[in-house]
């Protein structure tokens, strides 16, 4: 099949956070995304590849290791009566002051390492994650690269001074936050972290992403 002859996919926004259309505009009330879906336009998006203990999955929007993967696990099993919003943040709070940081290596396409005490590696595609919380506010993706958020050894100080930002996405501004850029993540720990993509925890550490770029075809507004 050539490349303009890859069907094209139609999302919904459903779920409980629907972080993934907002990056594309598609709307989250159901009569507009099925316009959007009959008559938008076609963008191509690179696709996540990620090898972990349990095997391989894919994603599109963002993908995590740490804490973050512990809060997709607890927002999924809560009640959505206050919507995907303040769902995400309630289980965000509750995490944290549970979460025991652990010493984590990442390892990018061009040599960069770190390792040290962290709380979440984030591997981010799209800009939105964990209901419309903006981890990412410059990632591109159709540009071939992951936007890499390594949070680092933050405690309940940091944690009550920057949580708020993280919705504007100014939260990188904090020195305990770094953004970096790579085609392909490497992530390990002495012990075993949660993964999750897309919202769902799907495995543990070790993990390594991969781009795979403009594996996929998405509709959006022309």
């Amino acid at each position: 099949m050539q490349r303009d002859e890859r069907p094209t996919l139609a999302t919904i926004p459903l779920g409980t956070g629907m972080d993934f259309g907002r990056t594309y505009g598609i709307p989250s009330r159901f009569e507009d995304a099925v316009r959007i879906a009959a008559g938008g336009g076609a963008r191509t998006i690179d696709v996540g590849r990620v090898e972990h203990a349990r095997g391989v999955r894919h994603f599109a929007n963002v993908g995590s290791v740490g804490m973050s993967a512990a809060v997709a696990q607890r927002a999924n099993g809560m009640s959505k009566t206050f919507g995907g919003k303040a769902t995400f943040f309630y289980a965000l709070t509750r995490v944290f002051l549970e979460w025991r940081n652990t010493t984590i290596v990442v390892e990018l396409d061009d040599g960069t390492r770190r390792e040290a005490p962290m709380h979440d590696v984030i591997v981010a595609n799209g800009r939105w994650h964990g209901g419309a919380m903006l981890l990412a506010p410059d990632a591109e993706p159709d540009d071939g690269e992951f936007d890499v958020v390594l949070i680092g050894d933050i405690d309940k100080r940091d944690f009550a001074t920057t949580a708020p930002k993280i919705y504007k996405g100014t939260y990188l501004a904090h020195p305990k936050v770094e953004l970096l850029r790579s085609r392909s993540v490497a992530v390990d720990a002495p012990e075993r972290l949660p993964i999750e993509l897309d919202g769902e925890q799907v495995g543990t550490t070790p993990a390594r992403f991969e781009v795979v770029p403009r594996a996929l075809q998405i509709r959006v507004p022309s």
